[in-house]
């Protein structure tokens, strides 16, 4: 069976749901990964109102899509941040409160507890075609950051102090274990999108991640190449170091330059799209990510989630982008062979 076509509606969340389902199937996607935020998915409602995960699933029904997993990333970045005034505009008012740091923190933490929750709720009353993919993929599965407490410290002047580093995965692991034991008391998933500014964004700092939560077995990644390429860091490697806890896939392209340029990896301030950077994101296919390499090892990990167009591209318009990104999936797509090639000659 091929696996689902998706978007992500983070990047959507200017237009209402029901607007962005007709518009995704006619794109020719077959599900949604809805975000916490616009009103996509809104995690008080969702436990509040008996009836608020029926209508969203009755909504997506009627436009003939699904849904596969559900993603909190502005909420679960506060949870390990050194959270500041620029929180304010992604946090929803019942988590940042009187924007006190530490009491922030508290908030997210406990909003992401309740994203699992809400998780559970939402995939529970899912019909019939959902939940056995569900059960196929073994997860019911929520996305988002965790936030780090050291990421302003990944080129570090005045020199750190021995042990910062150490301590800044250590706050993580105290901060999210809570997260994860709620998880694995409901089911529930958490994946990390692996990403700078979090605190996982490469293989070596993912290692150190796992290790700090002990490898718990509800922790895993939402996979985005796009992060990794113009980092120079090997994402087919990732896969096969990390290929069994890859529990969501993100399908974004980029672009990046073989010779030196104004703006280098950190970007020299500028904005996403202007001239002399050294790398840009780009709509699937319009890149440099080898996906055909990935779908390859998805296979040999036996990932069977969906595949979810995380559309960003500065130069191009979205809706054309999110049209030819989804024609783009469903061709790139292919299942694992049951059989040797040269099985005949030996049958």
């Amino acid at each position: 069976m091929p696996r689902p076509v998706s978007l992500f509606t983070g990047q959507w969340a200017d237009l209402p749901l029901e607007t962005l389902c007709a518009r995704a199937k006619a794109f020719g996607y077959d599900a949604l990964e809805l975000a916490c935020w616009g009103d996509h998915f809104d995690v008080a409602q969702a436990l509040a109102e008996a009836d608020y995960c029926e209508k969203r699933w009755e909504l997506l029904a009627d436009h003939g899509l699904a849904s596969f997993a559900i993603s909190n990333h502005l909420v679960g970045q506060a949870v390990c941040d050194a959270v500041d005034e620029r929180h304010a505009g992604i946090l929803p008012e019942r988590v940042w409160g009187d924007g006190d740091p530490e009491g922030v923190r508290r908030r997210a933490s406990e909003e992401m507890i309740a994203t699992g929750h809400a998780a559970r709720r939402f995939f529970d009353c899912g019909p019939d075609d959902v939940r056995a993919v569900l059960e196929r993929t073994g997860r019911t599965v929520v996305v988002g950051f965790t936030g780090s407490s050291i990421w302003g410290s990944a080129y570090a002047f005045p020199p750190l102090p021995e042990g910062a580093i150490d301590e800044g995965f250590a706050d993580f692991a105290r901060r999210w274990r809570p997260i994860l034991d709620s998880y694995a008391s409901q089911d529930v998933y958490f994946a990390l999108e692996v990403h700078p500014t979090e605190i996982a964004f490469d293989i070596a700092s993912t290692r150190r991640a796992l290790e700090a939560v002990r490898n718990h077995a509800h922790f895993g990644f939402n996979f985005d190449p796009s992060h990794f390429g113009y980092q120079g860091v090997d994402y087919l490697a990732f896969l096969r170091e990390f290929g069994a806890r890859v529990y969501n896939v993100h399908v974004k392209d980029v672009w990046w330059s073989d010779s030196p340029a104004e703006a280098g990896v950190f970007g020299g301030h500028t904005d996403f799209g202007a001239d002399g950077r050294f790398w840009d994101f780009r709509s699937p296919g319009r890149g440099r990510i080898d996906f055909e390499g990935i779908v390859r090892l998805l296979n040999h990990a036996g990932y069977e989630g969906p595949l979810s167009v995380e559309w960003e591209d500065p130069m191009m318009d979205r809706e054309h982008g999110a049209a030819e990104a989804a024609a783009f999936v469903r061709r790139l797509d292919f299942p694992r062979s049951d059989r040797a090639f040269d099985s005949a000659f030996t049958d």
